[in-house]
């Protein structure tokens, strides 16, 4: 079975960073597209950023685009997600998942496969 790990949540002040890790363990992550996606208490998953296969760079959602930033690194198998200028609303549990096809997508049914979620808190 496939499986992702996430990592890097924690606390951070508004305005603050955070980097969030997405790992694999025995298969290469360059085949799959990857998505980060959120969710807070009392709402529905939101999709945050994704990245196709073969890609260095993705896509993200209106209301992070500015401030978040998706990214491969192939020699650590691992894909990122650099979190800026992080607000109260930014609050949730973050989940990388991936997409056999290898296309990537906000969509959260278009995955195959997820971790188990790391979180993060923006709150002074």
């Amino acid at each position: 079975q496939l499986q992702l790990v996430e990592s890097g949540g924690g606390l951070v002040q508004p305005g603050g960073s955070l980097r969030l890790s997405c790992a694999a363990s025995g298969f290469r992550l360059d085949y799959y597209g990857i998505g980060w996606f959120r969710q807070a208490p009392g709402k529905e998953r939101e999709g945050v950023s994704f990245i196709s296969s073969g890609s260095s760079s993705g896509f993200s959602a209106d209301s992070v685009r500015d401030r978040f930033t998706i990214y491969r690194d192939y020699s650590k198998n691992t894909v990122y997600l650099q979190m800026n200028t992080l607000k109260p609303e930014d609050t949730a549990v973050y989940y990388c998942a991936g997409d056999a096809s290898g296309r990537g997508t906000l969509r959260a049914d278009e995955y195959d496969f997820w971790g188990q979620g790391t979180q993060v808190t923006a709150s002074s």
